[in-house]
């Protein structure tokens, strides 16, 4: 079962076309990039898929089921994760109490005002888990914001998976970083489970085609081109359109 199937989507905002007609198909355990210059509507087909937007017409199937139309929460219940282009985390926390929250909320247990965070032992255990995993766990008692940039974007990283999701959509995670911080990231990655899909969005184009095995482009709300990176490397329109932006971008 294939764990996305986009088809014929098509999103409108006013008078604006952002999407139209644009099929996607992901494989179990594929990792798959989505390229494009601003305003292709990259963040748009994400929003459409998480359920934050609802489209004008076309299909979403996660895992086999028509999520078309039902909300963010009940597309995570089936395993879908995402991390947004800005990071989300609550900066005053400290970097365990993130996880803790991340991980609560993918579990049975729900806290309440009038026990303490003592009473629930196996989300903490979980918690510091994934902070070890992830090599975090020197920093679980760190405020968030006290962080570099580059650390920020790795806890994100790690709430994502605390729901052990089984498609997991990363919404630029590199961007902002040294290419220190981008390797650490990458590394990160390409590290995941085998069996999940991951879905990224990257600007850099040499971490998209280090991470993904099929790269698809977006230009102006529809696609471009699909292919492996060599295929897309050798694409003349795709140069084009990447060549035409940089000189848009230097005026």
């Amino acid at each position: 079962m294939k764990p996305l199937v986009v088809e014929r989507l098509m999103k409108r905002f006013g008078g604006l076309q952002a999407l139209t007609g644009v099929d996607l198909s992901i494989e179990a355990g594929e990792r798959r990039a989505i390229i494009g210059p601003n305003g292709a509507g990259k963040t748009t087909l994400f929003n459409l898929i998480t359920g934050t937007l609802h489209p004008t017409s076309g299909r979403i199937v996660l895992f086999g089921q028509e999520v078309t139309h039902l909300p963010p929460h009940h597309r995570a219940r089936l395993g879908l994760a995402r991390t947004f282009q800005i990071t989300t985390l609550f900066p005053n926390l400290s970097v365990l109490d993130n996880v803790l929250l991340a991980v609560q909320a993918s579990d049975p247990a729900k806290f309440v005002l009038h026990r303490s965070r003592a009473a629930y032992p196996h989300l903490h255990t979980k918690a510091q888990a994934l902070l070890e995993q992830w090599g975090l766990l020197e920093q679980a008692g760190t405020p968030v914001r006290a962080l570099s940039y580059g650390e920020q974007r790795q806890v994100e990283l790690i709430l994502a998976m605390a729901g052990s999701p089984k498609l997991l959509l990363l919404d630029e995670p590199t961007a902002g970083l040294s290419p220190g911080e981008t390797a650490t990231v990458s590394g990160m990655i390409k590290a995941l489970s085998g069996d999940m899909a991951i879905l990224v969005i990257e600007h850099d184009m040499d971490v998209a085609f280090e991470l993904a095995h099929r790269i698809t482009v977006l230009h102006q709300g529809r696609v471009l081109a699909e292919g492996i990176g060599e295929e897309i490397r050798k694409n003349s329109e795709v140069a084009e359109i990447y060549l035409g932006a940089q000189r848009t971008g230097s005026r």
